[in-house]
């Protein structure tokens, strides 16, 4: 059976250039990434430049994609919040077509990778604090301190706010990584699984029958998971953003 590791392991594909034992060079993942960016604004600019009144079907895509980030942006952060739009749909963009290449077989994915997925839950957090601080100032650190909250434990309460604000990447990052890896090992070892049966004449193939419906089926799940980690994701960083727009509880 094939390792199911093996499938996440970063290969340098075009070398370019040293530094003391460092080496910069085009990886797998790198070009997974750039795929990605590539995909996102095709389906942006490739179907907006020559709009029509009557959409075609890659029309009606991008459009419903914007629609779909913007009611996400409304519903958590409200109007003010669309500001932020451009950066949302980005981060919505890229991790939608990074899970989806991944998985299409002998691709790689990129957000299996914590070091991506860290990066980009990273940025969000950053930006929450970099714009809270730039909007409102000292007021921002009111997001720390809860309305309404009786004197004798507002400490603890304070307390609590930090570390769960702190933990904001951590959780941001590996829900999404967790979620991407585990999938496509359980793919690999049903996978493997068909495959080291088959090898073992009909008696062997009748029994991949079963791990054989399994990755079919995990296929199918692994989509729909590909959608909804990436909204989720997006999701979080409405939240998180709001958060910057309005430090208030």
């Amino acid at each position: 059976m094939a390792d199911p590791i093996h499938q996440f392991e970063i290969v340098n594909l075009v070398p370019l250039f040293k530094v003391g034992s460092t080496e910069f060079a085009i990886t797998n993942s790198a070009v997974f990434m750039f795929t990605a960016v590539v995909l996102t604004a095709l389906l942006m600019l490739g179907t907006t430049l020559g709009r029509q009144l009557v959409p075609g079907r890659l029309q009606s895509m991008a459009e419903v994609t914007y629609e779909f980030v913007a009611d996400m942006i409304r519903s958590t952060a409200g109007e003010e919040g669309l500001r932020f739009f451009p950066f949302v749909f980005s981060l919505f963009a890229f991790v939608t077509f990074a899970n989806v290449l991944g998985i299409i077989p002998y691709t790689f994915t990129v957000t299996s990778q914590i070091i991506v997925t860290a990066t980009l839950a990273l940025l969000v957090f950053l930006t929450v604090i970099g714009y809270g601080l730039y909007s409102h100032g000292l007021g921002f650190f009111r997001l720390f301190v809860p309305h309404g909250i009786p004197g004798y434990i507002l400490p603890f309460v304070v307390l609590i706010e930090i570390v769960s604000f702190l933990s904001r990447p951590v959780s941001h990052s590996v829900r999404l990584f967790a979620n991407m890896l585990a999938g496509h090992i359980t793919l690999k070892v049903f996978a493997g699984f068909v495959a080291g049966l088959g090898t073992l004449g009909a008696v062997g193939w009748a029994g991949a029958t079963l791990p054989l419906i399994m990755v079919v089926a995990l296929t199918a799940l692994e989509l729909l998971v590909a959608f909804l980690q990436a909204y989720v994701f997006t999701l979080l960083t409405c939240i998180y953003l709001a958060d910057a727009l309005h430090p208030g509880h």
